[in-house]
């Protein structure tokens, strides 16, 4: 018997979760789940040779990827390729996500790619620049680009596709940092250590308001909106959602907003974004989230003008993904990759100041 819990997508395709789940976590998670029970009348085999019979389109070299990154369990123990089932094994394991049935056309989209070797890629990622094709996005997307810049390209009946590049998503109008694997090895360690949240990822946030404290850490589950599916939000009692920490530290107080630093202990959907409109604090110019309307400050009509200017300056969230860091899957070595805040976020940042001082 199979059961294959792959995630849903979301009606946005550049929203993820970076662990996956249960079907009501639907956020296009980067790994699949699956569950097997071994027949009454198996005769004993090697483990990753019984997978690869039953995952028709995944390869003994993939299988073996995964058991060797610690992701199959067989009745809830750890096991090496070299385990043998037996009848009634309740094996259960994790894959990196690969999409399929989406055809991937190369495109000459320019890369702002920060870091590169035989490996793994980094890029710094625009905001308004969708990260996978999907419905609504068929081009123009940063897969498209970097099929361009790998000489790579999917038909869209691909099964076992060469695409499967990325380890993890940001949304569309946040900026920042991107790794991306070249190979499966690659893929296959990236993702253990997305999963085993030893990644170090820091993002930079203008929220609403003056926050209480110079630092602190939000906790609290985070999981679909049931009153609207294209939100999330944070369920204080734990009764739905998964497990999230977000812990943060004021970089400078402008008055009426906050520039923060955002650390990732997990890496729900929305993460920061929810954790931060839970608190009160939701980012600048967040439409999703109540952060496109005024939320602090006397509503006169000079203010006004002035926070409708900002809105121009800055028409997205305000979110950028600012450090990646991460152990090299081949060599073990640590590699930290930084890109400076986008213009629109230090521009915004600039018109508050001047504002502010001008009050004094």
């Amino acid at each position: 018997m199979r059961v294959n819990n792959m995630i849903q997508e979301d009606l946005e395709l550049d929203d993820i979760d970076l662990e996956g789940g249960d079907s009501d976590n639907a956020e296009g998670g980067m790994f699949e789940h699956f569950r097997f029970v071994v027949d009454k009348g198996q005769s004993l085999l090697r483990i990753d040779k019984y997978l690869t019979t039953r995952m028709e389109h995944t390869s003994r070299h993939r299988i073996q990827l995964a058991i060797d990154a610690q992701y199959v369990r067989v009745n809830d123990v750890i096991v090496k390729a070299n385990y043998r089932v037996k009848p009634l094994d309740v094996i259960t394991f994790v894959l990196p996500y690969r999409r399929r049935g989406f055809e991937i056309i190369p495109e000459n989209i320019p890369l702002d790619i920060r870091y590169e070797d035989d490996d793994v890629l980094v890029v710094n990622k625009p905001a308004g620049l969708v990260v996978h094709p999907g419905c609504g996005h068929y081009t123009g997307t940063l897969i498209n680009g970097l099929a361009y810049h790998l000489g790579r390209s999917q038909g869209p009946d691909a099964e076992d596709d060469r695409m499967g590049v990325l380890v993890h998503r940001i949304d569309k109008d946040t900026s920042g940092t991107l790794v991306v694997s070249k190979t499966d090895e690659a893929q296959i360690h990236l993702a253990k250590q997305f999963f085993d949240h030893s990644i170090d990822r820091r993002y930079i946030a203008i929220v609403w308001g003056d926050m209480e404290q110079d630092q602190g850490t939000v906790i609290g589950h985070i999981g679909r909106d049931p009153n609207d599916r294209l939100k999330f939000k944070v369920f204080e009692d734990g009764s739905a959602g998964k497990h999230a920490v977000t812990h943060y530290r004021v970089l400078e107080r402008l008055g009426y907003v906050t520039v923060i630093e955002c650390k990732l202990e997990t890496g729900r959907t929305h993460q920061i974004r929810v954790h931060m409109n839970h608190i009160g604090h939701p980012l600048f110019n967040d439409d999703r989230y109540g952060g496109d309307r005024i939320l602090k400050g006397v509503l006169y009509s000079k203010y006004k003008q002035f926070i409708d200017n900002c809105f121009e300056v800055l028409p997205r969230q305000a979110l950028h993904a600012k450090t990646l860091g991460f152990v090299h899957p081949r060599t073990g070595k640590n590699i930290l990759v930084e890109s400076e805040l986008p213009e629109d976020m230090v521009n915004l940042i600039k018109k508050f100041r001047t504002f502010v001082s001008g009050r004094k």
